[in-house]
């Protein structure tokens, strides 16, 4: 990627850092614009959305890119998500920080003014952190209009995403004696007057009924088909398409999703499934580890599903295996590592000063690597094993040996599938087959081609997907579909993003208040906390200061450093707000963010104006949703520890760059260097 012309006096990889955020500044948002990438290679197109493919695609041959690449992957190992909002952070604040060094504001300054203004700013957004309990209740008493009361019963479809098709329908009595009740969802005093309005107790009645006319499930309702289910199809007894069910997690799932209305519908396939598991009823049952997914490109998004058990691709030939043993129980055996003659496990280290000139003394003429290859099927033979799941990579001819003795070995395998067929199986993962022995080996595993909801088998050329279940199997696969095969990594990235971000709002049990409630109070605390340092530092005298310096330091720098910090804040908003349509331009939103903050200042206290504006649906509030229609929007919710760790990680690695850069820069003979004819010579990082 080209950076634009820097001076090479200035901190290259501050400038460095803000031309590589740039390129993200779109994928900020609920409704981000996607771009394209294509390998120069193949030829290749893919479409994303997401800040870890983007910086992947780029060029970070630079040291101050390898930090930035190295920030973003850890918070998408960690949380999966807030990536986006890493990276922008980090471009805004690099500006606000060469702005800094502009106005010659030290390092020091820099680094002691920011850090203390980000803590503070994490410490005030406390207020608008509310638990998930207290949201679950909020959400399902705004969702009930005045007039429900009226109504004794609504008939309503689950969309469930459950393969084969599964339905029911739900009768909700609500009871017209329902009374307002309150509740305590905030300990902060400033916020009770806002959030102890207006709910209800949540729902109780629940009458099961059968669904005879659905624009899904109307055609399939009368099916043959529909009135068999197998251990893939679960008769969900209280579940419903309306978002306080789900066993409580509706709500909360749809404020998390930020529209993504496909995979809302596919997370409540996932948690009606692991309830049911569970056999707890009323539960908040959501395993993340249980889930898995398959990516089939070229299928309509319509076939996109939920399957028990693991679905994944083979090749035409295994699929033939598959046939041929139709429903019988088979012998299964896990394997870490890979599948080859060379593999060696990690830690192995050869025998010094002994060389292996030949195992055993082969009579009969034959290829490279035929003794391990008749070695490794005899053992799978006498072992009278037919399905092999494998850690990592197997062997080309293994592969086509065990197809021609029906024998399916399946690679790439992750570790949690392994674990799941272990402890359904009984089978005990093994590094080598030499290792292999009777105790190793589980059984009950059965294997079949995998099904679209209209009961067609699908073959998409070079693959084809088949299912592998264990009876009493732990494990679901989100069998994902695109008709844009450049599609299909955008539409993965989206699943994992929203199902992790309910997954951390469960273990963090709180959210926070989303659509720019959050950064719009860092922003007012930011330039209160100038203010307050500015007018302070006026009344201090300069003599209380060993020097002028150390004076200018605590005085005047710090508020400088300060505005620069809400400069990032205002720049975030503005972005969000043109992302989300709400301005069309970043005049109009900065416009809208400044009547926002005037009126914030007026009403006396920042946090209680945010929470009016957030309960009463202002400028907080989510586009609408396009499958329910909802002109007024719907509220949104982030992550609380997702998101302040990547301010926090945006923060550090901006300030670690700037600290690098004032090392090299300003060693002891820096004005020498930076003067010789060779300073050209010199790199910056």
């Amino acid at each position: 990627m080209a950076f634009r012309d820097v001076n090479s006096r200035r901190h290259i990889g501050l400038q460095q850092l803000s031309s590589l955020a740039s390129a993200g500044r779109t994928l900020l948002g609920p409704m981000k614009s996607c771009k394209f990438i294509v390998d120069e290679s193949t030829n290749q197109s893919m479409l994303i959305c997401s800040a870890v493919r983007l910086i992947e695609s780029l060029d970070l041959s630079s040291a101050a890119g390898q930090l930035l690449n190295e920030t973003i992957q850890a918070q998408n190992k960690e949380f999966k998500t807030g990536m986006s909002t890493l990276l922008f952070l980090v471009g805004v604040w690099s500006n606000a920080v060469l702005e800094c060094l502009q106005q010659n504001v030290p390092v020091s300054a820099i680094v002691s003014a920011m850090s203390e203004g980000l803590n503070s700013c994490c410490e005030k957004v406390q207020c608008l952190q509310i638990s998930v309990h207290d949201v679950n209740k909020e959400l399902c008493s705004s969702s009930i209009r005045p007039n429900a009361s009226s109504r004794k019963t609504y008939e309503v479809a689950c969309d469930s995403f459950l393969n084969p098709q599964i339905f029911l329908c739900l009768q909700k009595e609500v009871s017209p004696s329902k009374e307002l009740v309150p509740r305590n969802s905030c300990s902060h005093q400033e916020a009770d007057s806002n959030l102890n309005k207006g709910l209800v107790s949540p729902l109780a009645g629940c009458k099961q009924k059968r669904l005879t006319h659905s624009r899904y499930f109307s055609a399939l309702a009368t099916s043959p088909s529909s009135r068999q289910l197998d251990d893939s199809q679960v008769c969900l007894s209280g579940q419903s398409a309306h978002p306080c069910e789900c066993y409580g997690l509706g709500h909360l799932a749809r404020a998390l999703s930020h529209g993504n209305e496909p995979n809302m519908k596919l997370l409540k396939s996932i948690v009606a499934y692991q309830h049911e598991r569970a056999e707890c009823s009323g539960s908040n049952q959501f395993n993340i580890t249980e889930v898995v997914t398959c990516c089939l490109p070229g299928l309509p998004e319509s076939y996109s599903c939920v399957c028990p058990g693991f679905v994944t691709l083979v090749s035409p030939e295994q699929a033939t295996v598959i046939k041929h043993f139709g429903d019988k129980p088979l012998r299964i055996l896990l394997t870490e590592g890979d599948l080859t003659e060379a593999y060696r496990h990690l830690g192995f280290t050869k025998p010094r000063n002994v060389r292996t000139v030949l195992e055993r003394p082969d009579l009969q003429e034959g290829r490279p690597g035929d003794v391990w290859l008749n070695t490794t099927l005899d053992i799978l033979m006498r072992s009278q094993v037919s399905l092999v799941l494998v850690k990592g990579h197997v062997c080309e001819n293994l592969l086509e040996r065990c197809v021609a003795n029906k024998i399916l070995v399946v690679g790439s395998v992750p570790q949690k599938v392994l674990s799941a067929f272990g402890e359904a199986s009984g089978a005990q993962p093994v590094t080598y087959l030499t290792q292999l022995s009777a105790s190793c080996v589980g059984s009950g595993a059965q294997l079949e081609l995998w099904t679209a909801s209209d009961g067609r088998a699908m073959d998409l050329g070079e693959l084809v997907p088949v299912r592998i279940r264990v009876r009493g199997l732990a494990l679901l696969t989100a069998v994902l579909t695109t008709a844009v095969p450049a599609k299909m990594q955008l539409v993965e990235d989206r699943f994992w993003t929203f199902v992790y971000r309910l997954h951390h709002a469960l273990r963090d049990g709180k959210v926070f208040l989303g659509g720019g409630a959050v950064e719009l109070l860092c922003l007012s605390h930011s330039q209160a906390l100038a203010e307050q340092t500015l007018k302070l530092a006026n009344k201090k005298p300069v003599k209380e200061f060993h020097g002028p310096r150390l004076a200018a330091s605590s005085s005047e720098y710090k508020p400088v450093v300060l505005q620069a910090l809400a400069s990032g804040w205002s720049q975030y908003l503005a972005a969000v707000m043109c992302n989300t349509a709400k301005a069309t331009s970043l005049f109009e939103a900065r416009t809208l963010i400044e009547h926002h903050l005037k009126k914030a200042a007026d009403c006396g206290s920042p946090s209680a104006y945010i929470l009016k504006e957030f309960q009463t649906g202002g400028m907080f509030r989510g586009g609408p949703v396009p499958s329910t229609g909802n002109a007024e929007g719907f509220r949104v919710y982030d992550n609380v520890t997702a998101k302040t760790e990547a301010w926090r990680r945006a923060l550090d690695l901006v300030l670690l760059v700037l600290q690098t850069d004032a090392e090299i820069i300003s060693g002891p003979q820096s004005n020498q260097l930076l003067n010789s004819p060779a300073s050209s010579e010199f790199m910056f990082l």
